[in-house]
């Protein structure tokens, strides 16, 4: 296995990870706050703009690091 090949395994079993972790920890408690389905679509939407927002974090955070790797 090439390392380009072991680095693209990894990202997608970390991203695979960090959505189960978003649907148990995130969108169960949000669906199940809610008995009308409207309110759970929004609960959804809302708890997807969470997801987005974590993830956009995350890039940054990690491009800061790529940015400034050789000051560290």
């Amino acid at each position: 296995m090439s390392n380009d090949t072991l680095t693209v395994v990894i990202a997608a079993g970390a991203g695979g990870i960090s959505v189960i972790a978003w649907a148990f920890l995130v969108l169960v408690p949000a669906l199940t706050s809610f008995s009308r389905v409207w309110e759970r679509v929004v609960a959804t939407i809302l708890s997807l703009y969470v997801l987005a927002a974590f993830g956009l974090a995350g890039s940054m955070l990690g491009a800061a690091i790529l940015w400034y790797y050789d000051e560290i």
